[in-house]
């Protein structure tokens, strides 16, 4: 694998960006000379760095993929042949070539561009990605749209060897047969030695080249005429190629196979690139990086690097002072404590060991411990599985990659009433990672099912118990927590629980007239209780989505004027509409506000910025009160004089 050159500036420190300071487009990098490409990379390596260091972001998977981006565009008519790129958090040089390089000091803040690629942002980001594994599929349709159109542009699929473990890739793969599509899979899983190197660039090239593809097409097209002989030809290439190369899997989807080549040097990618576009029919080109390449902190623990707050590239990342444990951590914590007491608890996760909070527990019990890769169907069936055989499972899972599950949590899951238990991170806002990440539909799409049981904690020790109460029951649940740090409870040592149901007054209004009952589900309690103050109104805490509280519900109906009700989810067929059909039942006729999310897809920044656009803080809490029922005059809500 190639090495940074030499004379490029010592680790972490910012590199001059001339040449890179004349590139605004592809076309401008198309007409620079192969042999400048390198120091291009190498400039391009350094303003991604520094830009990650200034904004936060995904670090390791940008800089492994410098020369690929680079090499793509050079080689490709973009924008009129199409790159689709899985996840898409690999794509920060890419956002660079293509126009957005002076916004990039913005990256993922609001105004700025997003982390992942997004159709309304740039006509050279071709399909909206940040989940994983749809690149094939998505790049598929487009290379099918273009032969039915009677287009020769190319169509380029980008798949990490993460992503292309999940099943979506395989089905795409399993459809793309006699298509004119080309899939490059980084590979950033794999190192080649300098001699097996130098073998692989050889054979990339003589395989990729059209002399090879023309004699072997018509090769097969001779021997077809000579059964015995053909297979034995055929036998005899997959055994070569077999030995050689990690192809023959490939080749039996009808790709061509070719590689694996160097990801890192950049004329190389581009002579491939170059021969590999001339070539007809379905292309697999297997390109090897290294994830974190350039820079020897990343390179080291591309884990730490994968995705950073804001530091000094040249110390590198500093662990910072211990302070208020985010909710990860009190889950992970949790799964400690409660395998230690229950030898019944297998704790499963969709790739997502670190981000969950589970690399203690997969330490301390990694018989126990089952991190399945990006499958997170498989993740729900095999939690259900588990389920029958008086297991007791826990799926750690992010709000948003549990939407890509949700038949498996009908079907195999709530209808069977297994007693698989789902840790929810991430549930609500989650801020730069933006609209392909927000939690913001959990609450709807689970409250729904029968036999299931949904809960939402306002702090970290109620986090703690409502996960102890999920586990002591024999069905389906739910806990459902937000990304970060929470308000800073004490937490309370052991196992104790919360009774199923119910939820608790937190305040109560002191005035005797114009009552209002502020009903919070989860992490907006907070935000409520500061509201409250200012319009001396009724707060509870509400706890539980699925059972609600009816009694409490019903209580605070009778004693008050009118309910809001304050969710970090959508606000259709959520918490607040649970509420109102709880009232429409029971033929219950009062004013109700409800406060969530609204009904379209939000941006990218900062999460406290994003709470106040949609009036989930403190202040827009209030004023939405204050406007809603400003009927019964303005005075009679303000706060009463002590």
């Amino acid at each position: 694998m190639s090495d940074p050159a030499s004379d490029s500036a010592a680790p972490g420190e910012a590199e001059s960006l001339a040449l890179l300071e004349t590139i605004d487009s592809p076309a401008d990098l198309r007409r620079l000379a192969r042999e400048r490409l390198p120091q291009l990379a190498r400039e391009l390596r350094s303003f991604v760095l520094q830009t990650v260091a200034r904004t936060g972001g995904h670090l390791s998977s940008n800089l492994g993929t410098i020369e690929l981006t680079i090499a793509l565009h050079y080689v490709f008519d973009t924008p009129r042949d199409r790159i689709v790129w899985d996840v898409g958090h690999q794509t920060y040089a890419h956002k660079a070539l293509t126009g957005r390089r002076r916004e990039m000091a913005k990256l993922r803040q609001w105004g700025g561009p997003s982390g992942f690629p997004r159709r309304d942002e740039s006509e050279y980001d071709t399909f909206g990605t940040a989940h994983s594994s749809t690149s094939i599929s998505a790049a598929l349709g487009m290379a099918v749209a273009a032969r039915l159109n009677g287009d020769s542009r190319r169509v380029v699929a980008v798949i990490g060897d993460g992503a292309m473990s999940a099943g979506m890739a395989f089905e795409a793969l399993n459809n793309a047969k006699g298509s004119d599509l080309l899939v490059i899979l980084n590979d950033n899983d794999m190192s080649i030695s300098e001699p097996v190197g130098a073998l692989n660039r050889h054979l990339a090239r003589v395989l990729a080249s059209r002399f090879y593809n023309t004699v072997r097409s018509g090769g097969k097209e001779v021997l077809a005429k000579l059964p015995p002989v053909h297979a034995f030809a055929k036998r005899a290439e997959e055994h070569f190629k077999g030995m050689v190369l990690p192809g023959t899997l490939f080749e039996e989807f009808g790709f061509n196979y070719i590689g694996p080549v160097d990801g890192h040097d950049v004329e190389g990618l581009v002579a491939t690139l170059a021969n590999v576009r001339k070539l007809p029919g379905a292309q697999f080109l297997h390109v090897v990086t290294r994830k974190g390449y350039g820079y020897p902190r990343a390179e080291a623990d591309p884990i730490l690097y994968h995705g950073v707050s804001k530091f000094d590239p040249v110390a590198g990342v500093v662990a910072k002072p211990a302070g208020r444990p985010a909710y990860a951590k009190v889950f992970g914590d949790w799964l400690c404590d409660m395998a230690a007491a229950d030898r019944r608890l297998v704790a499963i996760t969709p790739a997502m060991r670190e981000g969950s909070g589970l690399v203690e527990f997969s330490q301390r019990h990694p018989e126990r411990y089952f991190d399945v890769g990006i499958a997170e169907q498989h993740a729900v069936t095999f939690a259900a599985g588990l389920a029958t055989q008086g297991m007791k499972p826990v799926v750690a899972i992010y709000s948003t990659f549990l939407q890509r599950a949700y038949d498996q949590v009908i079907h195999d899951v709530a209808l069977q009433n297994l007693p698989v238990m789902f840790a929810i991170d991430r549930a609500g806002i989650v801020g730069a990672d933006g609209p392909t990440h927000i939690g913001a539909f959990d609450l709807s799409y689970l409250r729904c099912l029968p036999n299931t049981t949904v809960m939402a904690p306002a702090d970290e020790n109620e986090c703690r118990k409502l996960l102890t109460t999920a586990w002591t029951l024999d069905s389906p649940t739910a806990v459902r927590y937000p990304r970060g740090t929470g308000p800073g409870a004490a937490i309370e040592p052991g196992l104790s629980t919360l009774p199923v149901g119910r939820g608790e007054l937190r305040r109560s209004a002191k005035r005797r007239h114009s009552r209002i009952a502020i009903l919070a589900f989860g992490a907006p309690l907070h935000a409520a209780l500061a509201a409250a103050d200012e319009l001396d109104a009724t707060v509870a805490n509400m706890r539980f989505v699925k059972p609600l509280d009816a009694e409490l519900v019903k209580d605070l109906a009778r004693d008050h004027d009118a309910l809001v009700t304050v969710e970090e989810n959508v606000i259709a067929g959520g918490a607040g509409s649970a509420v109102a059909e709880l009232l429409a039942s029971e033929a219950i006729a009062i004013p109700i506000l409800h406060l969530g999310l609204p009904d379209r897809f939000l941006g990218h920044g900062d999460p406290a910025f994003l709470l106040a656009q949609v009036g989930l803080d403190a202040r827009g809490i209030a004023a939405s009160i204050h406007a809603r029922f400003a009927q019964r005059t303005p005075e009679a809500w303000a706060k009463p004089a002590a």
